[in-house]
């Protein structure tokens, strides 16, 4: 196992000068990747979790892995966890708390020490339950494929491996380790799976998990073909402008089975209404439905995506022509220049002699007025953008440049009439975005 597992090593790691995070539990699993990593003469550290689910076992679990740590001649991190607590104030499951606490705290741990990876002790029979959860729960292709080898920057040495052949490997090499006895409980659904369903197959096939293996890996190609036709399809179908993925109804309609493009093209941003998703394709321009962190709206003949994010402020101020702004659209700078250049929809320039400092950045709002350039009255932002056929999402991120709660320029759209180049104009302010 050692052969195999140094020349899997070999295979995956870019090199030997990186450095790893070991998750280390103190069970046999994550004590033979320990033992195999030293064999290997990798760069490791050890991080443990004390989810404070098994009172006093938990504890001497901790003790444990800090004392074979020490004996492995390692470093090693431990936290405790209030799992419980967690649990109950996010509404979640203990175990998807206790994975959502390890997981944020390796990664905290992986920026802080700029680990190369993180590496879990999942093995093959893991990869096979994983498979029976996802398809009792109900799944497409990508939940059969069973658990990955790597995810980001998460690597699972032990995926090739059987649990008998790390028992195996522990009971030549002396391991020791520690047992949690919830594993012999079959009230968790994982552990119906592995004590119950797997032994059935394997009575009926006593090479169940080779030919299992196998099975998988024709499910990955397949998986692997379909990514590789939605991605020439993500090229074909979206266009993106001012972070909004805009996505051709009429288009994407002339594929075959264009639902399930849709699918493929959007799970990736969270969201799970699928019907209303679909739907959404006859749907009338305004409709939208969320995700967590993306928003999906219906606007003439596209769908818009976009990510939803929270500006840390609505309000920005330039207290001179010297400065420059930072804020949610771009870069925002100031320049006198003495004649104007070509006019782009990102470069705005006025009479300097009429402007009145400090200039405000802010979102447009109900109300606000201004005298488009070209026009001799007043008109509504909100009628202005309309008339533009802005659509609601370019709508919520329109700005307005400022001087004493006047309009100056809708940024990215025209400027107010009041500030425009006369011929009486004797310093030109030239105003950019840089997006």
């Amino acid at each position: 196992m050692i052969t195999s597992f140094l020349k899997h090593i070999n295979q995956q790691l870019v090199s030997k000068s990186e450095t790893y995070l070991l998750a280390i539990s103190g069970g046999i699993d994550s004590m033979v990747m320990a033992h195999l990593c030293k064999e290997a003469n990798l760069k490791v550290t050890w991080a443990h979790c004390n989810f404070s689910l098994r009172g006093k076992e938990s504890d001497i679990d901790e003790i444990f892995v800090k004392e074979k740590a020490e004996a492995f001649g390692v470093n090693c991190f431990s936290i405790c966890f209030d799992t419980t607590q967690y649990a109950v104030d996010h509404k979640v499951s203990t175990q998807i708390a206790a994975r959502e606490l390890r997981y944020a705290w390796f990664r905290k741990l992986q920026e802080e020490y700029d680990f190369d990876y993180i590496f879990t002790a999942h093995h093959a029979n893991d990869s096979l339950e994983t498979f029976f959860i996802n398809l009792l729960r109900g799944t497409g292709l990508k939940g059969l494929v069973g658990i990955p080898e790597k995810t980001e920057n998460i690597f699972r040495p032990l995926l090739p491996y059987s649990r008998k052949e790390i028992e195996r490997y522990a009971k030549k090499h002396q391991i020791t380790w520690r047992e949690d006895q919830t594993n012999a409980s079959t009230n968790y659904l994982r552990n119906k799976i592995r004590h119950q369903v797997v032994p059935w197959f394997e009575g009926e096939n006593s090479r169940f998990l080779t030919t299992f293996k196998q099975t998988q890996e024709h499910l990955k190609a397949s998986e692997t073909l379909v990514e590789d036709y939605i991605n020439l399809l993500k090229q074909e179908l979206f266009v993106e402008k001012d972070n909004v993925q805009a996505l051709n109804i009429s288009q994407l309609k002339q594929k075959p089975h264009y639902n399930q493009i849709l699918y493929r093209l959007l799970s990736p941003y969270g969201f799970t209404a699928w019907e209303d998703i679909y739907n959404l394709l006859e749907g009338a321009s305004g409709k939208q439905i969320f995700s967590t962190t993306h928003r999906l709206l219906k606007h003439r003949d596209f769908l818009l995506l976009s990510e939803i994010y929270a500006a840390k402020t609505s309000s920005y101020l330039l207290a001179s022509v010297q400065e420059t702004l930072a804020f949610p659209l771009g870069e925002l700078t100031l320049e006198i220049v003495g004649k104007t250049g070509n006019f782009d929809k990102n470069v705005a320039y006025v009479d300097n002699s009429l402007i009145t400092y400090p200039l405000e950045v802010r979102k447009w709002k109900a109300g606000d007025k201004f005298k488009p350039f070209g026009m001799k009255g007043n008109k509504k932002v909100s009628d202005f953008l309309k008339d533009e056929k802005c659509s609601l999402l370019e709508k919520e991120n329109t700005w307005l440049l400022c001087a004493q709660n006047r309009i100056i320029w809708i940024i990215n759209h025209r400027i107010d009439e009041t500030y425009k180049i006369t011929n009486k104009t004797t310093e030109i302010l030239k105003i950019t975005l840089i997006s």
